[in-house]
This record gives C-alpha cells, structure tokens and sequence, in this order.
C-alpha cells in the first residue's frame, strides 16, 4: 500500500501526486469483473449445451440411418429368401426384384442422412452392390422366360455369382448395420459423461473465477484494514497507486488519503495550540526567572550611571561585563521559550534522549522552582538513540513533566528514568508521588479535551496531542501505574539500530 514518510510533512507533500495517479489509471471496475466473470460461466454453458445440441443432432441422425439400414438390411434379407425359393421351387424370382427396389428406394430416399453417417466410398458400394444383383437378377429372369436359349453352364454361373454376391451384399449391410450401432451406443455414452464433463469444468471455472475475484477484492480489502490500522496510530502516510487500473478501491484510496491530509492538518494544529498552552503555563516562570537578570541590569546600569567618575576602568569594565552576561541570560531564557513555541518543520534524525531529557527538564526549571519540587533525572548515558523530531518529543516529555508538577504540588517528588526496555525499544518513564488519578476517570485520560483540572487550567490536549506524537513514531504511551501514592507514565519508542546491529537481528532470525 506505502511506505513511512522520511519525514512528518511527506503526508501533505506527496498526497497531491498519489491522488493524481491514483485517478489517471484505466478504469477496470468490480461491476465490470463481476460481469465478465458472470459472462466466462455463461459461455461456459453456453458452450456446453451447444455440444450437446450437437450431440443430439448428430445422434438423432444416426438413429434415423440406423433404422433405415434396419430396413435396407430386411428387405435385402427378403430378397435373399426369395431366391432361396427360386432356386428350390423355380418361383418368386419377381418378389426378389421387388424387395430389391424397395431397398434401393430407400436408399434413395435416405441418401442425405446417409451422407451425414457414411463415408462414400461406402454409399458407392451400397448401390453397386444393388445395382449388380439387380441385374443378376433381371438376366437370371431373362434367362427363366427363354429356356432353351442359355446354357446350363452360363445359368450355373449366374446363380452361382447371384449367391455370392448376395451373401456379400447382406454381409456388408449388416456389418454397416452393426458399426452404426457401435457409433450410437459410443455417443449415448459420451452424452452421459457430457454432465460430469461439464460439472467438472464448472467446477475448476468457478473455483478459478471465486479465487480471481476474492485476490481482487479481499487483498484490496487487507491492505485498507492495515491502512486503518495504520491511521489509528496516527501514521498518515497517503496510500500509493498498488494496481495498473482503477476501481472502486481507488476511489476509496483517493478518499482516505483525502480524509489522512485533513487529519494530519488537524493534528498539526492541535499539536501546535497545545503548544501554545504549554508555553502559557511556563510564562510564569520565565517571567519570574526573568526578573533576576533584568533587575541585576537595572542595579549595575544605575550603579554605573552614579559613579562612572569615581570608578577605575577596571571596575567599569567590570561592571559592562556583568551586564553583558545578565542580558545573555535573559536572552538564553527567551530564546529556549521561543524555540519551544516556534512552529516549524517536523524533521526526523537520529537524537540522544539522556541529552533531549536533560533539555527538557532544563526549559522546565524556572516551573520547578515555582512548584517547589524535587526532580530526580535517572538517565544512563549508553542509552541507544530513536529516530524521530526533536521538538515534538520534547513536548510530550515537558505535557508528561507539568502534569507530574501540577500533581505533586509544593515539596513532592518526580522521577524522570530511563532505561532499554524489551528488545528494539527504548522506555521513558515519568513517576510523581501525587494524588494519583481516579480509577473511574483512567478510561478516559487520553480523550481529547478530557481533563481533570480546575476550569481555565488545562484544555485536556496535553495526554491526547502526546499520545499521537509517540505514535507517529512508531511508539506507545501509557499509563503504567496509579493510585493515591502517585501515578507512573511509560513512554515507549523504538531504538535507532546501527547497521551491524541490523545485520546481527538477520543472522538471528
């Protein structure tokens, strides 16, 4: 579907482009997929049932034939015993002629269908064969009519070649007879495979169209879970063009990626007002923090100004030093509020947390001072770095700070420790000895604009803007433990690994 934006602004930066593809690829719709796999199964049948129209036809035919050269094989066989009896008793040479023309009539009258049936050189040899007794016949009668003109030689020869010929003639119609029987009973048996045949292919078409259309659809529809899933902990990356044609699933892409740019915006600007009110509540300490330079101004200036006769170059020297020094103080001190405040580009580069924890702990000092409390900074030097930005995670170190302050209150205790936690991640953990937070209200501390302070101190961002900061980051923030003795924040994010360490995790797996 994607892969993570190098940075946090890669979202609204190439979601324009992502769109732009996603709209320009040919349209290949469900409906149209559905429809062409609809109309494979219809051809598919309709094949089918024009193999077996085909079938039918041709096995129709040959039923026909069959009972026509039933009938062609009787009527020769008349023909036969008719002879037998002119040659026994010297009659019926006439009924022989007879059934001879009823098989060629026949013949005649059958000669299309038999031409679908029978090759013909076989047709040919039907009609010689008829055609030759026939005219054995007719001499052998023309010789029955004139008595004394033939020889008994020449008659012996021609009765002799009647029964042979005869005997051959009903030899190949009941041979024919019987092919033609095979053939029908070979199709009758084809025709009842044709259902198993045909369930069969049915069977591999469907199974083929069913695994076509769910790759089609439930692979689109896996990679939308995980892109919910991925939104849920709030990476909005835009979804990237995944096929060569577009669908309803693009258009579904086109509108999360819409819906994915306008949460992003949103959350940049919910992050930034949260800012904002952070910067609220340290103004008061920076305005206390500012009056001890500003007032050693004051002092040194006035100082300067009285006794500038009186004093030797080096103690005004001196002096203009200490003012250098009060006023970079005070700049020191504006310039961290403003770094803090400041809205800028979130970048992602490799950061020491010991070093971006001591920062954060000293942006809150002038607070600290105010609170009254008692900070411990438990935080080991070879702890592995995270990739992420620094200013958005110092803010939701410094939300999870001010909310251990305001819980404390004059002369308690927080503990800010950190420590490598299960294997590839890092864990941040930030323990008060306050009031605790109530059982019935911990489902709720991370909803935005929840919150259990007093009306006009909190706006109930502070848990919810930090919760989606470590998320983006591929992390976790949660409420480890609470009771009446105090509560305990865990904020999980995941160690930056060198590439000898990557390669070393490959080996291992």
């Amino acid at each position: 579907m994607s892969e993570p934006a190098s940075e946090g602004t890669a979202p609204s930066r190439g979601v324009e482009e992502f769109q732009k593809a996603l709209l320009e690829r040919p349209s290949f719709s469900i409906r149209k997929r559905l429809a062409a796999g609809f109309l494979a199964l219809f051809i598919l049948c309709v094949a089918v049932t024009g193999a077996a129209w085909v079938m039918l036809n041709r096995l129709e035919v040959r039923l026909r034939f069959l009972e026509v050269a039933d009938h062609y094989t009787m009527e020769i066989q008349q023909a036969r015993r008719f002879e037998k009896n002119y040659f026994l008793y010297g009659t019926n040479l006439q009924d022989v002629q007879e059934h001879v023309a009823s098989a060629r009539q026949l013949l005649n009258a059958s000669g299309a269908e038999a031409a679908k049936v029978l090759p013909e050189r076989d047709l040919r040899q039907m009609r010689d064969h008829l055609d030759r007794y026939d005219a054995l016949i007719g001499r052998l009668s023309e010789m029955s009519r004139n008595p004394g003109a033939p020889a008994p030689q020449e008659k012996a020869a021609v009765e002799a070649e009647i029964r042979a010929h005869g005997s051959q003639m009903v030899a190949f119609a009941l041979d024919l007879a019987q092919k033609e029987r095979a053939n029908v009973h070979a199709t009758l048996t084809l025709f009842k495979r044709l259902p198993i045949l045909f369930l069969a292919a049915l069977l591999v078409v469907s199974v083929f169209i069913a695994n076509f259309l769910a790759r089609q659809m439930l692979g689109p529809l896996t990679r939308f879970m995980d892109t919910t899933q991925r939104i849920a902990h709030g990476d909005f990356t835009p979804i990237k063009p995944a096929r060569k044609y577009r669908d309803e699933f693009s258009n579904l892409a086109v509108a999360l990626n819409t819906m994915m740019r306008e949460l992003n915006h949103r959350q940049e600007v919910l992050v930034q007002s949260h800012k904002l009110q952070a910067v609220g509540n340290l103004t008061a300490g920076v305005a206390h923090e500012l009056n001890n330079p500003l007032n050693n101004i004051t002092l040194t200036a006035e100082m300067l100004k009285e006794d500038y006769p009186a004093l030797s170059d080096a103690d005004r020297l001196e002096m203009v030093e200490d003012l250098v020094s009060q006023a970079g103080r005070a700049q020191k001190i504006v310039r961290n509020l403003l770094d803090f405040a400041r809205e800028s580009e979130i970048t992602t580069e490799r950061l020491d947390v010991a070093e971006l924890l001591r920062k954060t702990a000293g942006l809150a000092a002038n607070q600290i001072k105010l609170s009254g409390a008692k900070i411990e900074l438990e935080v080991p030097d070879n702890l592995p770095a995270v990739h992420g930005d620094a200013q958005s995670l110092s803010q939701v170190f410094l939300n999870l700070l001010l909310n251990a302050l305001d819980a404390v209150g004059k002369g308690g205790r927080v503990k800010i420790a950190a420590r490598t936690a299960r294997a590839g991640y890092l864990e941040v953990r930030v323990q008060d000895n306050g009031h605790g937070i109530p059982p019935h209200v911990v489902p709720n501390i991370f909803d935005p604009f929840f919150t259990t302070k007093d009306k006009g101190r909190g706006t109930g961002l502070g848990l919810s803007v930090s919760l989606g900061i470590v998320r983006q980051h591929g992390g976790d923030l949660l409420l480890e433990r609470t009771s009446e003795r105090g509560s305990t924040f865990c904020v999980l994010l995941p160690a930056a690994q060198v590439p000898g360490e990557i390669e070393s995790d490959r080996r291992g797996e």
